[in-house]
């Protein structure tokens, strides 16, 4: 037997496990990197969802909430501070979403439906008085990304938010 040409078939043998241990390996972690992703849009969109149900299943918050959004001046001072918490829960929640897209973890798609909803308060009275008491609270890039929505010619108006009316 010629140990020559059993080492260089063992070697052969041994190159090709590798390159299928390779190609093994690279399906996992794309498969990983999926699964990733997907509980990534998930949680962002449970969060989302969460919010609004919080919000608007409630008649008190949502009062509040549409109240504060038209008229923040108009606010008791109870009413103000629960607005001011719904905002910020939602900033909070709109933040880590935009971090999470910005790394490339969440899908630019689910971070351009979150931005929709910015874009759509945007000119409401009380988002304004929110964002310029709070701004200093986020992370700068964040301020920078929303303050060039507001800047922005862009406007989605919804039927949600309506003319400020308030209601006693």
């Amino acid at each position: 037997m010629n140990w020559d040409v059993v080492s260089a078939v063992a070697e052969v043998i041994g190159a090709i496990a590798i390159v299928v241990s390779l190609i093994y390996v690279g399906i996992q972690v794309n498969d990983g990197t999926r699964a990733a992703r997907s509980a990534t849009a998930s949680d962002a969109a449970s969060v989302m969802q969460a919010w609004y149900l919080e919000v608007g299943s409630d008649p008190q918050k949502s009062t509040a909430f549409l109240n504060g959004m038209a008229s923040p001046d108009a606010l008791t001072r109870e009413e103000f501070y629960q607005f001011t918490m719904m905002l910020h829960a939602g900033f909070l929640a709109f933040q880590n979403a935009y971090y999470l897209s910005q790394e490339g973890t969440l899908d630019g798609g689910l971070q351009r439906s979150i931005t929709n909803v910015m874009l759509a308060v945007k000119d409401q009275p009380g988002f304004h008085l929110y964002w310029n008491d709070r701004k200093q609270m986020f992370n700068p890039s964040f301020v920078g990304f929303v303050d060039k929505l507001l800047e922005s010619d862009v406007r989605l108006p919804l039927s949600t938010y309506p003319a400020p009316q308030l209601q006693e």
